[in-house]
Formats: structure tokens, C-alpha cells, sequence
């Protein structure tokens, strides 16, 4: 399957011209930008010409069911794949977006083989040696880049059912850590907990009054 095969069309974007001909491109998304709690968690992928994976698409359009599924399919049949993270303290000490670019550089790294291109989604690339091209919107617009979104979401979404388990009070296995009012109302009543994110204003503001 060639390259151009793995083209997701998007009615608001034209079609994606990629730089890159080769077989180990590397599609690069996170999860967890947005929450109060918890690591950021990226994932790179590269998909197997001789593998292809149905119903690949932008992990938020995908039931947790359905992407658990591909999750699965993924990790049988991409020919590379990383999942890494930057933790809480690293969020505090980077500031997100820099904790977000460190994620996906750890990711990058340690897939086998090596990728050779990068497309990563958003509009910055995250100050990697390898070539590459940002892509908006590109979890709807290319498969590579869906497929990691799909395996960070996966992950950082077990990551938060686990939380849940040992604190159930705050409604994390719902919520997954974003600033919902439930969350909120959680972290006023029994306030920040070790994993929440210091440098985020509804924590910070939390803390304060300790």
C-alpha cells in the first residue's frame, strides 16, 4: 500500500502532499494536553505497506471500544510503534507544550526500525533531528498520524482508570483528568492530589488555599 493509500480525505484541509516516498514514515500525535492530572502521553506509528488497518481515523471520532480494537490491530500489524510520556513534574517544570514535544521525541526514539520522515500532527514540529512536516487537523488526515493518536489515547485513558481505581472520588475513569465540573468540584472538596499538575491554574488556585 502505497503512501498516498494511507490518505485520509478532509473536506476543510486539501489533499496532504507529502515530501517523503519511502516505506518508514513515522505518523507522531499526543493526548493529554488538556487535563490537570497525569502525564502527557504521545505515540509514533509506522504502518506496514503489507499490513493495512481498517478504520483508521482521529481517535476522538472512535468509541472507547472501537479503539481498543484498532489498539490491538496496531501494535499486530504496524511495522514500528512507541508509546512514551512526560510526567506531571515534567509538564510543571517544561510547561506543556515543551513536555508535549519532549513526549514525542521519547516516542520518535524508540521506535524499531528507525523511522525516516515524520508526520507530526498539530502545526510545530517538535525539534527532532529527522525530517518531517507539521500537519493540522492531522489525525483526520492521514493514517499514520490517527493510528498514533489512537494508541496515546489507549494508553493515557488506562492510565486515568487506574488513577480511578485507588482514588475513586474524583471520578477520574469519567472524566480522564480534563477540567470538567465534576473535576473541579473534586479537587475543591478534597483537594490537588501528587499526580495533579502544580502549574495549572484550577490546581494552583487549589493549592493557595491550603
Amino acid at each position: 500500500m502505497a503512501i498516498e493509500h494511507w490518505l485520509i480525505e478532509h473536506k476543510d484541509f486539501p489533499t496532504l502532499e507529502i515530501a517523503y516516498s519511502g516505506e518508514r514514515l513515522a505518523g507522531v500525535d499526543e493526548v493529554g494536553r488538556g487535563p490537570l492530572i497525569g502525564s502527557v502521553v504521545a505515540a509514533a506509528v509506522i504502518l506496514d505497506p503489507a499490513q493495512p488497518i481498517d478504520g483508521l481515523i482521529d481517535s476522538k471520532k472512535l468509541t472507547a471500544r472501537k479503539r481498543e480494537a484498532l489498539d490491538s490491530q496496531i501494535r499486530e500489524r504496524a511495522l514500528a510503534f512507541a508509546v512514551a510520556e512526560a510526567s506531571a513534574a515534567e509538564v510543571d517544570a517544561l510547561n506543556i507544550y515543551h513536555a508535549t514535544h519532549l513526549a514525542m521525541r521519547r516516542a520518535i526514539d524508540a521506535l524499531a526500525p528507525a523511522a525516516e520522515y515524520l508526520l507530526v500532527d498539530g502545526n510545530k514540529l517538535p525539534d527532532h533531528l529527522l525530517p518531517g512536516q507539521a500537519v493540522v487537523k492531522g489525525d483526520s488526515r492521514h493514517c499514520a498520524i490517527a493510528a498514533a493518536s489512537i494508541l496515546a489515547k489507549v494508553a493515557r485513558d488506562a492510565q486515568m482508570v487506574a488513577l480511578d481505581e485507588c482514588y475513586p472520588e474524583y471520578g477520574f475513569a469519567r472524566h480522564k483528568g480534563y477540567p470538567t465540573k465534576e473535576h473541579l468540584t473534586a479537587l475543591a472538596a478534597h483537594g490537588p492530589l501528587a499526580e495533579h499538575r502544580r502549574s495549572f491554574a484550577p490546581v494552583q488556585r487549589q493549592l493557595a488555599l491550603l
